[in-house]
C-alpha cells in the first residue's frame, strides 16, 4: 500500500467511496508509514492508534451495509497540539499542561469527524504556538522531510512535516501570525488561513479570546482537499460569537469557477529582504497568473509597518490567559526561557502602546482597502527565506543583509492576521539548495472561495503534488 502516500485526500475518499479501498487498509498503510518516519520527523507526538484502527473498521462495517458516510470518510487526519481531540492531552507544548485533557472535541475537530474522517493522533507545535521553528521541552524539534537539518516552520510543524513525509493526507493547523501558511511554505505543501470567523474558535483554557487575529484552518497536499475541509467545517457554531454563518455555496463545487481575466497586484516584498532565490521562484510563479490571461502588475510602493503592532496586541490575550500559572512558581519555572520572556513583556505594554498598535492597523487596513479597490487578488512571497535551522533560531540576515528581529523572517504573513483577510500558499518552486518556496495568494475578507479558486488554478498550471521528498 506504499502507493497511497502520495494520494490527495480527495482521491482517497473517492477510492473508499467506490469500495476500492477499505479504511481499514488506508488507516494500516498510515500507521505504518508514521511508524517507519516518525523517529527522524518527529512530526506526531501522540498517538491512538489502536482506536483509530478500531474505528476504521468499524467503517468498513458501516460501508458493507451500505451506509451514507460523510465526504472525509476513512481519512486519517492529524490534530495540532494547540487544539482539543477527545482521548489524546493537549499539552500546547508546555511542561506545566503535560497532563491535560479535554472534555470534548474542539468545533473543527468534532466537525471533521462529523464528515468521517478519524483522529490519528496530535502534531508537534512549539510552545503556545509562539516561535516560527518547531521545538519544545516536551516533545523535542520536529524537521522538514526535505531536510532533516531544516525546520518544518512553526507554529504548524508537525502538520506540515507530516504533510510532506506523507503521512497523513490532512492535518489542522492554526494562523496567528503565519502558522498555517509558514510551514506550508517551508514544507511545499498547501495551506489556507480563512478569514477571522470562517472556522469556529474555541475558548482556549476556558478563556474566551478577545485578540482577533488568530484563526484555525487546513494543511493539505492539494488545494481540493483544502476546499473539501473547509466544506467540513465552515458555519456559525454558538461556541464562538465571532463565528460567521455559513457561506451558503461548496468550496469544492465552485474550485473550476476562476473568474477570466482578474485584475491582479503582485508586491514583491511587501517592505521586507528577501531571500534572492525565493525572490527568483515567486517572480516565475506570479507570472504564471499571467500565462493563464490575468493581468498581472507589479507594485513596488510602500506598506506600512505592522511588526510591533502584532507583537503588542498578540502577547497580552496569552499573558492574560497564563496569568494564574506564571504566577505560581512551581508553574512558572517549568514553561521555555524564552518563551516566558516574551509573554513577560505584556507587563510593560501601556495604553499608549495599545493606541499607537491599533492606529498603524487602521493605516495598514486603509492600505488593504485601496489595494482591493484596484485588484481583485494580491500576490506576495509566502516566506522571505526558505527554512532555516530545526533547532532554530532564525537567522539573523537574509543574504548578508541584516534583519531587525526573528519575526521579519516571517515578516509576509501576519500583516493579514491583523486585517482578517484569507491568505493561501502554494508551492512557487524551489531555492538552490533544494529547499521549497511559496507564493501567498490574499483575497478581500470572506472570499476563501476566491483563493481557493486561484490556487486551484495555479496547481493545474504548475503542479506540484507529484515532486514529493524522500525521507
Amino acid at each position: 500500500m506504499t502507493e497511497l502516500h502520495w494520494k490527495p485526500a480527495s482521491e482517497l475518499a473517492a477510492m473508499i467511496r467506490r469500495r476500492e479501498l477499505k479504511p481499514s487498509e488506508l488507516m494500516d498503510a498510515t500507521l505504518a508509514r508514521i511508524e517507519a518516519l516518525n523517529p527522524k520527523l518527529n512530526a506526531f507526538c501522540a498517538m491512538r492508534a489502536e482506536r483509530a484502527l478500531d474505528e476504521a473498521r468499524a467503517m468498513d462495517e458501516k460501508i458493507a451495509r451500505g451506509e451514507a458516510l460523510g465526504t472525509l470518510a476513512g481519512l486519517p487526519i492529524g490534530v495540532k497540539d494547540l487544539e482539543d481531540a477527545l482521548g489524546l492531552p493537549t499539552t500546547f507544548g508546555s511542561v506545566p499542561f503535560k497532563d491535560h485533557r479535554p472534555e470534548a472535541d474542539s468545533v473543527q475537530v468534532a466537525r471533521l469527524k462529523a464528515a468521517g474522517a478519524i483522529v490519528i493522533g496530535k502534531t508537534n507545535a512549539p510552545e503556545f504556538g509562539y516561535t516560527n521553528f518547531t521545538k519544545n521541552r516536551l516533545f523535542g524539534v520536529t524537521r522538514n522531510p526535505w531536510n532533516l537539518e531544516r525546520t518544518p516552520g512553526g507554529s504548524s510543524g508537525g502538520s506540515a512535516a507530516a504533510i510532506a513525509g506523507g503521512m497523513i493526507p490532512l492535518a489542522t493547523g492554526s494562523d496567528g501570525g503565519g502558522s498555517i501558511r509558514g510551514p506550508a511554505c517551508y514544507v511545499g505543501c498547501f495551506g489556507l488561513k480563512p478569514s477571522f470567523g470562517r472556522i469556529p474558535h474555541d475558548p482556549t483554557l476556558g478563556m474566551q479570546g478577545w485578540e482577533d487575529a488568530s484563526v484555525v484552518g487546513p494543511l493539505t497536499r492539494t488545494v481540493r482537499d483544502a476546499a473539501m475541509y473547509m466544506d467540513a467545517v465552515v458555519g456559525y457554531h454558538p461556541a464562538d460569537p465571532d463565528s460567521l454563518p455559513h457561506p451558503g455555496l461548496s468550496y469544492v463545487e465552485v474550485i473550476e469557477q476562476l473568474p477570466r481575466k482578474l485584475r491582479i497586484a503582485f508586491h514583491p516584498t511587501l517592505g521586507q529582504i528577501i531571500q534572492s532565490e525565493v525572490a527568483r521562484e515567486v517572480e516565475k510563479a506570479a507570472r504564471a497568473f499571467r500565462d493563464l490571461g490575468h493581468e498581472v502588475t507589479t507594485l513596488d510602493e510602500a506598506v506600512p509597518d505592522t511588526s510591533g503592532v502584532w507583537l503588542r496586541i498578540g502577547a497580552t490575550q496569552t499573558y492574560a490567559m497564563l496569568y494564574d500559572y506564571i504566577q505560581r512558581e512551581k508553574d512558572r519555572v517549568e514553561f521555555g526561557r524564552g518563551f516566558l520572556a516574551g509573554q513577560l513583556t505584556a507587563e510593560r505594554i501601556s495604553w499608549r502602546h495599545y493606541n499607537l498598535a491599533y492606529r498603524t492597523r487602521t493605516e495598514f487596513n486603509r492600505w488593504m482597502q485601496r489595494t482591493f479597490e484596484r485588484f481583485d487578488l494580491l500576490l506576495t512571497p509566502a516566506q522571505p527565506s526558505e527554512a532555516f535551522s530545526a533547532k532554530g533560531p532564525p537567522p539573523s540576515e537574509i543574504d548578508g543583509r541584516p534583519v531587525r528581529n526573528g519575526l521579519d523572517i516571517s515578516g509576509l504573513s501576519y500583516q493579514f492576521n491583523l486585517s482578517g483577510h484569507p491568505a493561501a500558499t502554494v508551492r512557487a518552486g524551489f531555492s538552490d539548495s533544494g529547499m521549497p518556496c511559496g507564493l501567498q495568494i490574499v483575497a478581500e475578507r470572506h472570499r476563501e472561495d476566491l483563493v481557493l479558486q486561484a490556487a486551484h488554478a495555479y496547481e493545474q498550471a504548475r503542479p506540484w503534488n507529484d515532486k514529493w521528498p524522500q525521507v
